[in-house]
């Protein structure tokens, strides 16, 4: 029987792709990509505007028929839609649970959220689990999704002229090439595998490795210190991109990952490694001093590194150990 698709989060370009690649599927009878904001393009797929608000999202789910759903509208790019992550899932598993035709859903989470968060969208995804175990659902782990097209906290950590790192601390990095991100999630929705999955490259990279590849300077501070920096940045007072390296450097940036079940489930392999991955992303960064940046608009400044103000609070948080 010929699907019918719904994707969210559309706005994204890996959520776009993946659209696109489904309504190239043979199987596949319709695509629809819902977001709260229009995508760049909608070749191979229709665009609905959806607002995780009201029960627009609901509506387009029972009016289409759609028996596969891929909720990709996480936001692990902006601070303050940190909170629009949790209550789009819920939006979503609710729509999905109430619908008489959704059969397969499909979930991207990350490793690389911040816990509270992933933790969440995993526990509600679970609970849909319990309560409907007629529908097929798996939720995909994603490392540190990279490449020429991808915009990240873990990026614009990586562009700033000075990075801030734990004392001390080296940690192995797993990282995911945006090519392979799509297609594990293109064959995972035309895929039967249930569970929650590990998606990565192989091996890891040393964060030390990655600094010297792009020439960011190193400024290492205790662990304190860059608690003190996360706490600014959760009001609003610096880039939550510089902040987010409480989390993931202290973490390990999802070092641990383990992908030999996707890999089972799948009969696939990303044909990125950790290593090739960042290289793709190092070797398509403008050179310093260009106004371009790789996305074809204007580039932040590498010179906005820490600010004063930033660096006191870095001190402060040192001398006061």
């Amino acid at each position: 029987m010929a699907r019918v698709v719904l994707v969210t989060g559309v706005s994204s370009p890996l959520a776009a792709r993946v659209a696109q690649a489904l309504g190239a599927e043979p199987g596949v009878r319709r695509v629809i990509g819902v977001d709260s904001a229009p995508p760049a393009a909608t070749t191979g797929f229709e665009y609905a505007h959806v607002d995780l608000h009201d029960e627009s999202l609901a509506r387009i789910v029972t009016g289409s028929g759609a028996d596969l759903v891929l909720h990709l509208g996480l936001d692990t790019a902006h601070s303050a839609h940190r909170e629009e992550n949790v209550l789009g899932t819920m939006r979503v598993l609710a729509a999905a649970q109430r619908s008489s035709t959704v059969r397969r859903l499909v979930v991207r989470s990350s490793a690389t959220l911040d816990a509270d968060d992933a933790a969440e969208v995993e526990r509600h995804t679970r609970g849909l689990q319990r309560r409907r175990p007629d529908m097929e659902v798996a939720l995909l782990r994603f490392a540190n999704l990279i490449g020429p097209g991808v915009d990240t906290p873990l990026t614009r950590y990586l562009d700033s002229r000075v990075v801030p790192t734990v004392l001390g601390s080296d940690p192995q990095v797993r990282f995911l090439h945006e090519d392979d991100g799509v297609e594990a999630l293109v064959r995972m929705a035309l895929n039967d595998g249930t569970g929650f999955f590990d998606v990565a490259g192989k091996d890891s990279v040393p964060l030390s490795h990655c600094l010297r590849r792009i020439g960011g300077r190193r400024l290492p501070v205790p662990a304190s210190g860059l608690r003190v920096l996360r706490g600014v940045a959760r009001r609003g007072r610096i880039d939550y991109a510089t902040a987010s390296v409480t989390r993931a450097v202290r973490a390990g940036l999802a070092a641990s990952l383990d992908t030999r079940e996707l890999e089972r489930v799948l009969e696939w392999t990303p044909s990125h490694s950790s290593a090739a991955a960042f290289d793709s992303y190092a070797d398509a960064r403008a050179p310093r001093g260009t106004s371009g940046n790789r996305h074809g608009g204007p580039r932040r400044s590498r010179g906005a590194g820490l600010r004063p103000v930033h660096v006191l609070a870095l001190a402060k948080a040192t001398l006061g150990r």
